[in-house]
């Protein structure tokens, strides 16, 4: 399915740790390789165009031996969402942190996992007049992880 989706990290002194995700790699769980945003913070960003080539991103990217675990920011806009989510490491796990007047919504979860899951819609919950798409349903939403 399409959908396109642009990752960005951002993590302090990771050039050495970010450097391999620059290229591509076929061993890897998701698909694509980052380009460095030339920051000197440190940044790096991805472009999916498709969901299942994203698979497995998030679960990469905490494994991986980071300088400073706790600085290392990840942000993530999908094609329907309104605005960057932001991913930071709880735990050891990058968990997504709650953005202010706004909710992640994600779809009803399918009969069977043949389908990647989506990563649900990041919206603007507590906009003046802002009613909820028409698709989400709250008791049955697919919380699989997408990324």
């Amino acid at each position: 399915m399409s959908r396109i989706a642009q990752v960005i990290v951002l993590a302090p002194f990771a050039e050495e740790v970010m450097e391999p995700l620059t290229r591509p790699d076929d061993s890897r769980s998701w698909q694509g390789s980052f380009e460095s945003l030339g920051l000197f913070v440190g940044g790096w960003v991805i472009e999916f165009n498709r969901m299942r080539p994203r698979s497995g991103l998030l679960r990469h990217l905490e494994s991986l031996a980071w300088p400073h675990p706790a600085s290392v920011q990840v942000l993530i806009h999908d094609e329907d969402d309104d605005c960057f989510g932001l991913w930071m490491m709880q735990g050891g796990v990058l968990t997504e942190v709650p953005l202010p007047g706004h909710t992640r919504y994600h779809t009803p979860a399918p009969a069977t996992d043949e389908f990647p899951p989506e990563p649900g819609v990041l919206w603007r919950s507590k906009a003046a007049g802002a009613a909820l798409p028409a698709w989400i349903f709250r008791e049955r939403q697919d919380r699989r992880p997408a990324w």
